[in-house]
C-alpha cells in the first residue's frame, strides 16, 4: 500500500486481526462451557448413585452387626465412623455450592444453560477475600485434611493398601514451608495457595465441577471401605449360594475422557474378597473382554481397557467360582460414563458474535460428547459443509438465531440457540495498480492500469471485480468507463492533462463474482496526481 499515513491504518489492522481472534475464542468457549456442565452433570449423577449404593451396605453391615456382634461389631463402628465423617465433609461442600448458585437458580432451577455459568464472582465471594483466603475457604481445606486423617486413623490405619491412595484422591498441596494451607507451584515457580490456584477466577460451572469431583472422591472412599469391611469379615457359613452374592464396580473417578485408560474394578461385594475368580465371562458393549484386556484379583478382576468413545459404556457377563466343586456364576451389570475431554481455555468477549451479510461466513457447530453427524443445527442461511464445519450467507434482518440440539448417550437432548448480529460488508476503497489512498502516478502508467476495489482490514479474502467508474481531469468532462481500464475518451482526456494535475477515479462500481446480486456500500474515490 502507498500514502503517508500507514501508521493509523496498521494499527486498525493490528486492532481488527485482535477483535477477529477474539471472535473465534469465544466461539470455542461455549462449547467448553458446555462440555464442563457435562461433566458436572454426569459426577452429580454418578454421585448420587454411589450414595445409594453405599447406604444399602451401610445398613446392611449394621444388621450384620446386630445378628453377629462378635465378628461385625468392629467393622460397623469403622463404617459408622466413616460416614459421619464422609456426610458432614460432603454436606459442607453442597452447601458451598448451593451457596454459590443461588442467584442462578432464580433463573435456572435446574442449572442447565452451562453457558451463563461463565462468571465466578458468587464463588470467589465465598472462598476468598480482600486478604487472601476467606474463613469457608480456610474451613473447606481444614476439614479435607480432617477427613483424609480421620479416614487414615479409623480405616487406613487397619488396611495400610490404602493410605497412599486416600493421600492422592484428597491431595491439596505441598505443606513443605509450614504453611496451614498447601501451596502448588506454578509454571513460572510462584507458589500459589491450592485454593486460589484451582478455583480463583475460573468460571462458575468449572468450579462446581471440580467440587463435585471431591464430593466423588468421598463417596468412592466410603465405597473402598465398605468393599474392604466385606472382604476381611466373613460369616462362616460352608456353601454360599450365589443369591449371597452382589458385584460393585470400583472407580477412581466418577467419569472419563476420551481416550484415557479405564481402570475401574468390578468386585464382589460379600464373600469375593478372598480369592480370584476361577474364570471370566464378560463384554464390554456386547463384544466379550479378552484375558489381555483384565487382571484377576482377589474378590474380582482388574481391567486395563481403552475408556472408548464419548458416552455410556455396559460391563455385563459373569464371574464364575468353584464353590465346593460346583461352579457358581455372579452376575455382572455395571456402567461407567465417558466425556469428551476439553481442550480449549474458557475466553469470551462481550457482543462479538457477528456474521456478514453477502459472504459464506465458515462456523463450526458441535456438542461435547455426541458425534457431529448426530448434531442438527439449523438458522435462515446456513448449510452444512462436512462434519461439524458450516456456512452461513444470511440474506434479511439484523440478527439471526442459530439453533444446535443433540441427544447424549444416555437420552438427554441438549438444546442451545445463539444470537449473531448481521452486519454489511465494510465499504470497498478504490485503487490503482492494487495501490490506495492518494498516489503519484506518471500518465504513461496510468494509461493501462487497472482500477480495482479492496475491502482493507476486512477478515475474509474477498476479491472484487470493477464493473464501471467515472474519471475526471480538471477542466473537462467527467468520463463514464465500464470495465476497470481506461477506455479511449478516457485516455484522451488523460493525455491533455498537465503534469502536476490531480486526477480522480469516482463512483467506483464493484462486484463479488461469487455473489454478483450483493450491493456494496460506495466505493471511496482514488485521487492521483500526475507526475513525469
Amino acid at each position: 500500500m502507498a500514502g503517508a499515513n500507514e501508521s493509523p491504518r496498521n494499527k486498525l489492522i493490528a486492532l481488527m486481526y485482535l477483535v477477529f481472534i477474539t471472535m473465534l475464542a469465544l466461539n470455542v468457549s461455549k462449547e467448553v462451557l458446555v462440555g464442563f456442565g457435562q461433566i458436572f452433570e454426569k459426577v452429580t449423577k454418578n454421585n448420587e448413585s454411589m450414595s445409594n449404593s453405599n447406604s444399602d451396605y451401610y445398613n446392611m453391615i449394621s444388621d450384620l452387626a446386630v445378628e453377629k456382634p462378635d465378628i461385625w461389631m468392629a467393622a460397623d463402628n469403622t463404617a459408622k465412623d466413616i460416614r459421619k465423617a464422609s456426610e458432614e465433609f460432603y454436606s459442607f461442600i453442597e452447601d458451598i455450592k448451593q451457596k454459590s448458585t443461588e442467584k442462578a437458580r432464580q433463573d435456572d432451577p435446574e442449572l442447565k444453560d452451562y453457558q451463563k455459568l461463565d462468571k465466578g464472582d458468587a464463588l470467589n465471594s465465598i472462598l476468598f477475600s480482600p486478604e487472601g483466603i476467606s474463613d469457608t475457604g480456610k474451613e473447606l481445606v481444614d476439614r479435607m485434611n480432617n477427613y483424609k486423617a480421620i479416614v487414615i486413623r479409623v480405616f487406613a490405619s487397619k488396611y495400610p493398601q490404602y493410605i497412599n491412595l486416600v493421600e492422592d484422591r484428597f491431595e491439596n498441596g505441598d505443606y513443605s514451608d509450614g504453611g496451614d494451607y498447601g501451596t502448588v507451584t506454578d509454571k513460572e515457580g510462584i507458589k500459589i495457595p491450592w485454593l486460589k490456584y484451582h478455583f480463583e477466577g475460573f468460571p462458575l460451572i468449572s468450579s462446581l465441577a471440580k467440587l463435585t469431583f471431591i464430593q466423588n472422591s468421598i463417596r468412592t472412599t466410603e465405597n473402598d471401605v465398605l468393599n474392604a469391611l466385606f472382604g476381611r469379615t466373613q460369616v462362616a457359613t460352608g456353601k454360599e449360594n450365589a443369591d449371597n452374592y452382589v458385584t460393585l464396580l470400583q472407580t477412581t473417578k466418577g467419569a472419563y475422557y476420551q481416550g484415557e485408560t479405564f481402570d475401574g474394578k468390578v468386585i464382589l461385594g460379600r464373600k469375593g474378597g478372598s480369592s480370584p475368580p476361577n474364570d471370566v465371562d464378560l463384554t464390554l458393549d456386547g463384544v466379550k473382554l479378552q484375558p489381555n484386556q483384565y487382571e484377576k484379583i482377589p474378590g474380582g478382576i482388574s481391567l486395563k481397557v481403552s475408556a472408548g468413545r464419548p458416552g455410556d459404556h455396559q460391563i455385563k457377563g459373569n464371574l464364575i467360582y468353584m464353590n465346593n466343586g460346583e461352579e457358581s456364576k455372579i452376575p455382572v451389570d455395571q456402567s461407567f460414563a465417558v466425556i469428551a475431554k476439553p481442550n480449549s481455555a474458557v475466553i469470551s468477549a462481550d457482543k462479538m458474535n457477528v456474521v456478514y451479510r453477502g459472504v459464506d461466513n465458515p462456523m463450526t457447530i458441535s456438542i461435547p460428547g455426541i458425534p457431529a453427524n448426530k448434531v442438527n443445527a439449523s438458522a435462515p442461511g446456513l448449510k452444512k459443509v462436512s462434519g461439524s464445519k458450516y456456512v452461513m450467507n444470511p440474506k434479511k434482518g439484523r440478527e439471526v438465531k442459530i439453533t444446535a440440539s443433540g441427544t447424549l448417550p444416555d437420552g438427554n437432548k441438549i438444546t442451545t440457540v445463539t444470537k449473531y448480529r448481521i452486519k454489511d460488508i465494510p465499504r470497498p476503497t478504490g485503487s490503482v495498480r492494487g495501490e490506495t489512498g492518494n498516489l503519484k502516478i506518471p500518465k504513461g502508467n496510468l494509461e493501462i492500469s487497472t482500477i480495482g476495489a479492496i475491502l482493507e482490514d476486512f477478515d475474509f479474502e474477498l476479491t472484487l471485480k470493477v464493473v464501471s467508474f467515472k474519471f475526471k481531469v480538471p477542466g473537462q468532462a467527467t468520463v463514464n468507463v465500464r470495465g476497470n481500464k481506461l477506455n479511449d475518451k478516457a485516455k484522451s482526456a488523460l493525455r491533455r492533462a498537465r503534469s502536476g494535475q490531480t486526477v480522480q477515479i469516482l463512483d467506483i462500481r464493484a462486484q463479488n463474482p461469487k455473489n454478483p446480486s450483493y450491493r456494496f456500500k460506495k466505493v471511496a474515490p482514488v485521487s492521483i496526481e500526475l507526475v513525469n
